[in-house]
């Protein structure tokens, strides 16, 4: 197994009966806010989707993703099932009371307790968000045509308040060691923010790039007046134990979700 960071990216693993296993987002939450990622452990699905998939579009056994589905909300007592969302790589926010019928949208919002938001990922970056008092919540799911776009200052924009009331969690994501991109991924950053060219690194072909979505991520939300940023080191790609990565199965992968909700006072 490779081996979990120990400098507050990532929470102990939580062990449950199944075998499965969820990472505990670690930052200064009010109590009642939980968050965090599932891994690829435990679970029904088999290879190449083994074992813990949550995603039902990726041509997995639909049983097996029922029966996952199902296990994540016993395994962490959720007061609900997930509000699973049909992501398109866009900046649709959806919410407050977010609908239960998987509408379309990259990332999620709400001021209501007892909410299970919902991003599906295997390589994008997850997002969560909490303001300082814990009363409301979001996640985002933010590949680079999201995090280009303006998926998270959308959904920033849906707080009450702004700046440093707010503090988010960067899930794991693929990184940028093995995240190559072409020009037109580098463009679309540097258009208007060149600032950001620091997140890009010249890769050995021509034209091509080392993207660093954790940098890109933390730019914009250091650009909205967020400064309380945790997480960001899990590399998706490189820990293939734990986690699905798109680019490493080469499209034939699972899903992980990342999950955030408010307990019911």
């Amino acid at each position: 197994m490779s081996p979990i960071p120990t400098d507050g990216s990532i929470a102990a693993l939580t062990d449950t009966p199944e075998g499965s296993r969820f990472i505990e987002a670690s930052w200064p939450t009010p109590t009642g806010v939980r968050a965090g990622v599932t891994t690829r452990l435990g679970g029904h699905s088999r290879p190449p989707m083994d074992g813990f998939n949550l995603a039902t579009h990726v041509g997995d056994d639909a049983d097996a993703v029922a029966a996952n589905r199902r296990e994540l909300v016993e395994m962490l007592a959720l007061p609900e099932t997930p509000r699973w969302l049909k992501q398109t790589h866009g900046t649709t926010v959806v919410g407050p009371d977010v609908p239960t019928n998987q509408p379309q949208g990259d990332a999620a919002y709400t001021d209501r307790p007892g909410e299970v938001l919902a991003v599906l990922t295997a390589d994008c970056l997850p997002v969560t968000l909490a303001s300082h008092d814990g009363s409301e919540i979001a996640v985002v799911h933010a590949g680079w045509r999201g995090l280009a776009n303006g998926v998270i200052e959308r959904t920033v924009g849906r707080f009450s308040v702004v700046g440093d009331e707010l503090m988010a969690w960067l899930g794991p994501a693929i990184g940028p060691a093995h995240y190559v991109v072409g020009e037109k991924v580098h463009e679309a950053f540097m258009h208007d923010h060149p600032a950001d060219a620091s997140a890009f690194r010249a890769a050995i072909e021509p034209g091509k790039y080392h993207a660093d979505l954790f940098a890109l991520a933390r730019a914009r939300l250091r650009r909205l007046g967020i400064t309380r940023v945790y997480g960001g080191e899990s590399d998706t790609f490189a820990q293939a134990d734990l986690f699905y990565s798109y680019r490493r199965d080469q499209g034939e992968t699972g899903r992980m979700a990342t999950l955030i909700w408010r307990e019911q006072e």
